[in-house]
């Protein structure tokens, strides 16, 4: 391929903008069960643990194929992963609304939770790839937003749907966005420039960034380590409002409704912020550290009245998640235009699978010592990411192992 030629100034911000509706719709899907738990428990007497189980299937078919669809979008492009992804989610879709039993409502959010994973390296990819490294730090904040709003409309629109029309009406809002944007990504998505591919001798091949240096493998790791305060106060902090602090079940749902709203605008800051300084794993360091003390802050926010645990819980929400754009933006950076789809792909997998471990093991500590004590001992996780974050010489040395994604458009 020839050197990019430079293209409208809003290209880059329309492919910014499906991409994001992309991921939302997928993010639509695999949240959708979770707020099934309600209709299927209380009203129809399914056993917790079951109704659990369908909820988590859409997020461990997800874990099994990320990195999968990121090879795909290594060597296909982003343009039919996204649609080919989405289409496939909108049959899911189609069969979970048909599905005539519990077991085969299962398997096709498995599927569909499967499918949905093409969205998360993909759309990563586009955003990567048309934005200028000077403004691609706003560009993944936006595009971070994906999944707070995705959460926020199907905790709008699934349980009034499910209560009026049961599960297969509530299915069909997810049925409906995969399947309109599908047709809206085939049609409006252009694959990013980015360098000719290497000749067939191995030699000239695009050499693998996990085996020229370890920077990939500590923001991996790095990056697991800060979804425990992430996912501590996203699962627990709900039922702490309410069971530890007294507060008003309706009351504690708009602070944690908040709490994902002004998330999303740390997410695009904390973005902004990065392309100021010129660098990812500065700021990187210093959300692991600020994570840390608004944890401890949360912790003895407990001494106060519950409005203080309230405006603690908004603050330990904003901090807490604005590390993912951050790091998500350094990896596809260094990993270079043919090895980013399986390098998002490999990030996105060991942060669900810390994310899965949060839940038994927060849990089991807050039984033991109560909600202060364990929220301030979960600050222990973004101490512990510190030093294993790179510095930024591994940015800056991305172009000696691979081919970089193109600087300017």
């Amino acid at each position: 391929m020839t050197a990019p030629q430079r293209v409208g100034a809003t290209r880059p911000w329309i492919m910014l903008a499906v991409a994001v509706l992309a991921q939302a719709a997928g993010t639509v899907f695999q949240s959708a069960p979770a707020f099934l738990i309600p209709l299927l428990h209380t009203e129809r007497g399914v056993p917790l643990a079951q109704a659990g189980l369908l909820a988590s299937a859409p997020t461990l078919g997800l874990v099994l194929t990320l990195v999968a669809w990121g090879a795909l979008a290594d060597r296909v492009g982003e343009r039919w992963v996204i649609a080919g992804g989405m289409a496939l989610t909108a049959l899911a879709a189609l069969g979970a609304v048909f599905a005539s039993g519990y077991l085969g409502l299962g398997a096709f959010l498995l599927l569909g939770g499967a499918a949905s994973g093409s969205t998360n390296a993909a759309s990563g990819r586009v955003v990567i790839g048309w934005f200028p490294k000077h403004r691609r730090g706003l560009a993944m904040g936006i595009r971070q937003m994906c999944q707070p709003l995705g959460v926020a409309v199907a905790a709008v629109t699934v349980p009034p749907l499910a209560s009026s029309g049961g599960i297969s009406a509530a299915m069909t809002l997810p049925l409906a966005l995969t399947g309109a944007l599908a047709v809206l990504s085939a049609i409006a998505i252009v694959d990013p420039p980015r360098p000719a591919r290497f000749g067939a001798h191995a030699a000239q091949r695009p050499r693998n960034p996990y085996r020229s240096r370890l920077g990939l493998a500590r923001i991996h790791t790095a990056s697991a380590l800060l979804v425990v305060p992430q996912y501590t106060v996203a699962i627990f902090g709900l039922v702490w409002l309410t069971a530890d602090r007294g507060m008003d079940a309706t009351a504690a749902g708009i602070v944690v409704g908040v709490s994902q709203f002004v998330g999303a605008l740390g997410r695009v800051a904390i973005g902004v912020l990065s392309d100021r300084v010129g660098s990812r794993l500065r700021p990187l360091r210093w959300v692991a550290w600020t994570a840390a003390a608004v944890m401890v802050l949360l912790g003895c926010s407990g001494l106060g009245p519950a409005w203080v645990g309230a405006a603690a819980l908004i603050v330990a929400a904003t901090i807490t998640v604005a590390d993912n754009g951050l790091a998500y933006t350094a990896v596809a950076e260094i990993a270079g235009p043919f090895w980013s789809g399986r390098a998002l792909g490999t990030q996105n997998t060991g942060q669900y699978i810390a994310a899965s471990i949060v839940g038994p093991a927060v849990g089991a500590l807050i039984a033991l010592i109560g909600y202060p004590l364990a929220f301030a001992a979960v600050a222990l996780a973004p101490i512990a990411a510190v030093p294993v974050i790179p510095r930024d010489g591994v940015e800056k040395e991305s172009g000696d192992a691979v081919a970089s994604f193109p600087a300017s458009r």
